[in-house]
């Protein structure tokens, strides 16, 4: 009888339950990505568009989608595939906000998905690995790139450039697949079409190449990484060169000179002391509001303290529990430089170097680097599997790359036999411990046939080097019954791992102690009489503590081992803190991001539309500044900003009876606030203006030369065309019969207005001509 309900697994009941079981970590991850997801997409649409979204829209529906549009430069930034998107959304949404939270979330989603991808690529797997990716998932640093389109348009795509780009490095390092620098220079092409600064890439994956992959000085490390892995850099350098020709033709240069030393030392204190560090711990706990833009740094004294010093104490003790932890922080430190460097250049010396360092958005770049540095620290570099001991298709993990063979399938080649291939990848472990792949879940145990002897992978190439991973791997960094009784000099040529396993397989393993067991001081592990290390039992995500270690990193500080309870509690606790420290920097943001005059006046705007009579008429005026600020004329008009409005309103330059929108988006009538003409001498009539003569009027004070609106209120006997003059300068107008006015814009200047009709039977009378400003009548 077939069976009805849930499927089921060994592991428990359902698939995804098992699933979960099996992969305990990974589905963690999953969790959080998925929360962070929902927790960004809900921040964002507590606010609306802000200041250069409304320029971006503005440009994008007073455009053609042309080639001159997209490759138009926007303030010196060269972004084709970012105004491209926002074209589309316009012609298609309007000024609808939706579309652009939408966009926004599932940018995000990849990029999240291709950071956890690329943190268990680079590093040992392990819960720990939740660390790097909880601080890239909910950094303060990148709430502005998931909230502000004009800022996620460019910043999200350079990211997800960023981690493509190492991935791709990473991938062709260990493999030397020729098809991962296909991945590498399209990952940079991608960034670049949204944004200049993804050039940044180029010295980013080199660096990372250098201090990650390549062990020796500085200056050796250096020539290595260009000697070993030139066709990146051939790719990159073309890529650079093709890019920096096709910018530099268009833009101008933005390079500035500070004013003085003192605003550089402002400048490095304000970025590093109160946006990057707190930034990277959750902070920075308060923020100072900034109109309808995002909001900008402004930590507690005491918590920019604290947060450097457990930004230290996490320097510390990563570099004193793990070698290549050093290595890590000098990438980050690497790469700030450059962005700060970058950032100075074109900030300082400007009218916002004063809050240029406290800017989040300049700088959501590094907390990718930062939470992969990090990650490093933590955990280590992850071992990669040989991809040259055989000379049989290699068996590949999940993404398509090559993984080291498992027992299983190398037992394929017969019963109880090995190849040579198979020999130069394997050696006979002492302590009894079953096969683990590098690229398989590290820690996995794997079934050993019976009769057969356990075995386990060790690198088949190696390069003697200072304990740190790269493709070739470094002697230091096998265990030590497995280095050889000198190291070699860093580049001298590789040997074959067949000497290496030789030697293992002529060392019997010991055979099991039927002694009671004793607990390791140093990682729990159980031994015999003989010292013997018993087999860890591991779970696919949970390696054994061999797994999570290098050889060559330093001994656990006695102090940590004492007082292990201790210490697990206060890194607890560190952990708690900074989230809860996040949660209320993420609301406060959300807080400050909610406050919009732009969403307020257009629902203003809308509204009085709507009642409005249908021939009103308005006079173009600039949006508030608080929406867009002057320095964006002239897409600062209203009749730029609304133009993408189903219901625009009417603009105009001359009307009888013109409105206003005020700066809280109500229709007003118009008033002239300016210079007005002296009384005239006519009784009841003022200045007479009849039989074709000319009248000169006075100005109560001069006017320059100017973009001005005129008014003028006249008795007229009939119908014709009047004539005014400023200047030297003359708008012809019509004039209607009885008691009526005439607004109109007029570029001039001067003290004296001349007036005239054409028709010489027609007679008009007029005291009030009033010349300045348009504003509204209170």
């Amino acid at each position: 009888m077939a069976s009805t309900g849930t499927p089921t697994t060994p592991d428990g009941p359902g698939l995804l339950g098992g699933w979960t079981r099996v992969h305990p970590v990974r589905a963690a991850a999953v969790a959080m990505i998925l929360v962070s997801l929902v927790w960004r997409a809900q921040l964002a649409s507590r606010g609306y568009l802000a200041v250069d979204d409304y320029v971006l829209i503005a440009r994008a529906a007073e455009s053609d989608l042309t080639p001159g549009f997209l490759l138009t430069l926007y303030n010196n930034h060269f972004m084709p595939a970012a105004l491209l998107v926002t074209w589309l959304v316009t012609r298609a949404a309007g000024l609808a906000y939706w579309p652009y939270v939408l966009l926004l979330t599932a940018a995000q989603a990849v990029l999240a998905v291709s950071f956890a991808r690329l943190l268990r690529t680079l590093v040992r797997p392990g819960w720990a690995l939740l660390v790097p990716l909880a601080l890239f998932l909910f950094s303060p640093l990148t709430l502005e790139a998931t909230s502000w389109w004009a800022v996620g348009v460019n910043m999200l795509p350079m990211q997800i450039a960023m981690v493509l780009a190492i991935g791709a490095q990473v991938r062709y390092v260990r493999t030397g697949r020729k098809r991962h620098l296909a991945t590498l220079a399209l990952a940079v092409v991608f960034g670049l079409i949204f944004f200049e600064k993804a050039l940044l890439v180029v010295p980013l994956v080199f660096l990372l190449t250098a201090f990650l992959f390549v062990g020796g000085p500085p200056v050796r490390a250096v020539l290595a990484t260009v000697r070993r892995y030139w066709p990146s850099w051939l790719v990159l350098t073309v890529l650079s060169l093709a890019f920096l020709a096709l910018y530099g033709s268009r833009a101008e240069s933005s390079l500035r000179r500070p004013d003085s030393l003192g605003e550089v030392l402002s400048f490095l204190w304000q970025l590093l002391g109160s946006t990057v560090v707190p930034g990277l711990l959750g902070g920075p706990w308060r923020w100072l509001p900034a109109g309808d833009g995002a909001p900008v740094t402004a930590p507690p004294e005491l918590g920019r303290w604290i947060a450097w010093a457990a930004f230290l104490v996490l320097v510390v003790l990563t570099v004193r529990l793990r070698r290549v932890a050093a290595r890590a922080w000098l990438l980050l430190a690497a790469y700030l430089t450059l962005v700060t460097a970058l950032l100075a250049a074109t900030r300082l010396g400007s009218i916002y170097s004063d809050v240029a360092g406290a800017v989040p958005r300049y700088v959501s770049d590094v907390v990718v680097v930062a939470a992969l540095c990090i990650g490093v620290a933590l955990l280590g570099l992850r071992p990669a599997p040989d991809h040259h001991a055989s000379a049989d298709p290699a068996p590949t993990d999940q993404d398509g790359d090559p993984r080291e063979a498992t027992v299983d399938e190398r037992a394929d080649h017969g019963p109880g036999r090995m190849t040579p291939d198979d020999e130069s990848a394997q050696m006979t472990p002492d302590d009894g411990s079953a096969q683990v792949t590098a690229d398989d879940e590290p820690g996995e145990e794997v079934p050993v046939p019976a009769g057969a002897e356990p075995r386990v992978a060790v690198p088949a190439t190696t390069y003697g080097g200072h304990g740190v991973l790269h493709a070739e791997y470094d002697h230091d960094d096998l265990p030590l019954r497995d280095r050889p009784s000198a190291a070699r000099p860093f580049d001298t040529p590789p040997r074959r791992a067949d000497a290496v396993t030789a030697s293992a397989r002529s060392t019997p393993a010991l055979p099991p102690d039927p002694a009671p067991d004793r607990p390791d001081p140093v990682d729990g592990r159980t031994t015999g009489p003989s010292g013997a290390p018993e087999q860890v039992t591991a779970t696919p995500e949970q390696p054994p503590f061999t797994g999570g270690r290098d050889p060559d990193d330093p001994p656990l500080p006695a102090v940590l081992v004492r007082h292990r309870e201790a210490v697990s509690a206060g890194l607890a606790l560190a952990l708690v803190a900074a989230g809860l420290g996040t949660a209320w920097t993420t609301a406060r943001f959300g807080d400050e991001w909610a406050v919009k005059s732009g969403r307020t006046y257009l629902e203003t705007v809308r509204a009085e539309l709507a009642a409005a009579p249908p021939d009103t008429v308005f006079f173009d005026q600039p949006v508030p500044g608080d929406v867009v600020p002057m320095l964006s004329a002239p897409y600062n008009r209203q009749s730029t900003f609304f133009r993408v409005l189903r219901e625009r309103p009417a603009f105009v330059t001359e009307a009888e009876n013109p409105s206003l929108l005020d700066s809280s988006g109500r229709i007003t009538p118009v008033k002239v606030d300016g210079p007005t003409a002296q009384p005239g001498p006519e009784q009841a009539c003022g200045w007479k203006v009849t039989g074709g003569a000319t009248a000169r009027l006075p100005l109560t004070g001069p006017r320059d030369d100017w973009f001005w609106v005129v008014r003028i209120g006249y008795l007229s006997s009939g119908e014709t065309t009047g004539t005014f003059r400023l200047g030297g300068k003359e708008k012809r107008f019509p004039v209607k019969t009885g008691l009526h006015q005439i607004f109109f814009e007029f570029t001039g200047g001067g003290d004296t207005v001349e007036l005239s009709v054409d028709d010489p039977d027609v007679t008009l009378c007029t005291n009030e001509v009033a010349i300045g400003t348009p504003t509204p009548q209170q």
